[in-house]
């Protein structure tokens, strides 16, 4: 008889705990969902051709995935325009292809950097090599004095940062001297219009134009990519959230998980994309990014 009442306890508590639980809000037992946002941005993030799915951050973002089980994670491809605006709204958002801005600092935050890449430059086919020459010193390229000097036209994708120095560097250029591209497949658009010679300089990353330029069947020894006078041989990549209380935990989270991936794992990940003459002087160079903490 005794057992009886327990059996008959014990499942009248159970019925009854199990009432309380559906009564409660889901929030209550669902995880925070964590919404990563990808744009197609080779050699960081490929959505296309034959390097499709082998960028750094195609293979970086399973990882930090793996290693943060308290969060459901999302992938959303977005273009610029809409990924900045989801940063801005503050919702539970993390980018891990940004470069650092002042204006980007206002509503996004930074982890560590996580990845040195080779910084933005000039492209030009090798026909126009000849009128750049008087404004080469070092391989490097002085774009102001070739622009204003010049009637040559540069092709930039509108929006996009190529890094504060180069950033603010365009604001001082003539407007008429640039062509800005607005929407999807931008610099495969700027190369196309560069091979219809109706611009003759296009601003960018190399590993990125020069994957371009072989998913158009060109070839890429008709290019040449040339340094910004002024501008550092590196700059740096950067996973930012939104600037709440739930991304900056995320950060917390996420700058532990980079501190052993960032010396060795990603820089030759990122290595994989390079000209062979620039793989193992990058490399080599790469050990030094990270000696003191950042």
């Amino acid at each position: 008889m005794i057992e009886r009442r327990r059996q008959r306890v014990g499942t009248l508590l159970a019925l009854f705990l199990c009432a309380v639980g559906a009564s409660l809000p889901s929030t209550a037992w669902a995880k925070e969902r964590l919404l990563w946002l990808l744009r197609d941005l080779p050699p960081l993030t490929v959505f296309e051709g034959s390097g499709k799915g082998q960028g750094v951050v195609d293979q970086l973002l399973p990882m930090l995935i793996k290693a943060m089980p308290e969060y459901d994670h999302s992938i959303i491809r977005v273009n610029r325009a809409r990924g900045t605006q989801m940063l801005q709204e503050g919702r539970f958002t993390c980018d891990p292809t940004l470069l650092w801005t002042p204006e980007r600092a206002r509503y996004v935050h930074f982890a560590k950097p996580s990845l040195g890449v080779i910084s933005s430059g000039v492209v030009a086919r090798r026909q126009d090599q000849a009128l750049l020459a008087p404004y080469v010193e070092n391989q490097a390229l002085d774009l102001r004095g070739l622009l204003a000097n010049s009637s040559l036209k540069l092709g930039v994708v509108a929006e996009r940062s190529y890094s504060p120095p180069v950033d603010a560097l365009l604001k001082t250029l003539p407007e008429q001297t640039l062509s800005r591209h607005y929407g999807n497949d931008a610099v495969t658009n700027l190369l196309q219009m560069q091979k219809r010679e109706r611009l003759q300089l296009l601003l960018g990353y190399w590993p990125e134009v020069r994957y371009l330029i072989q998913q158009q069947h060109w070839a890429t020894e008709d290019y040449r990519f040339y340094p910004i006078q002024g501008v550092t041989r590196y700059q740096f990549i950067h996973i930012g959230c939104s600037d709440t209380p739930l991304g900056r935990e995320a950060v917390s989270h996420i700058n532990e998980l980079l501190m052993p991936l960032r010396r060795d794992t990603l820089p030759a990940l990122y290595a994989q994309w390079l000209d062979p003459q620039m793989r193992e002087q990058y490399l080599q160079e790469s050990q030094q990014f990270f000696i003191d903490p950042q």
